[in-house]
């Protein structure tokens, strides 16, 4: 399940930063500023980057609390030193 979930995390942030290198540069902090025309400038293609980005961040933070759900409830050491384990195999 957690491999899964890790696969359909990733493919999710593959596509969100190339959804993000697509959109048009509006600011003037960038390589470039404004000036440059970016493959989509329409004002309609613009909206549905932004709707898009948004969707996909949704769903990067629902799979990464979904993956920090599931890493926490693995059984684990209660013990950074491992104190337990060393008492009682003396």
């Amino acid at each position: 399940m957690q491999t899964v979930l890790l696969v359909i995390h990733l493919l999710i942030t593959m596509a969100m930063i190339g959804i993000i290198l697509i959109q048009r540069s509006e600011g003037g902090m960038g390589l470039g500023g404004g000036n440059m025309s970016g493959l989509m400038t329409t004002r309609g293609s613009a909206n549905l980057l932004t709707h898009l980005t948004g969707i996909l961040a949704a769903c990067f933070l629902g799979t990464s609390i979904l993956l920090a759900i599931l890493t926490s409830h693995q059984s684990r050491p209660s013990s950074i030193l491992g104190v337990e384990r060393l008492t009682t195999l003396s």
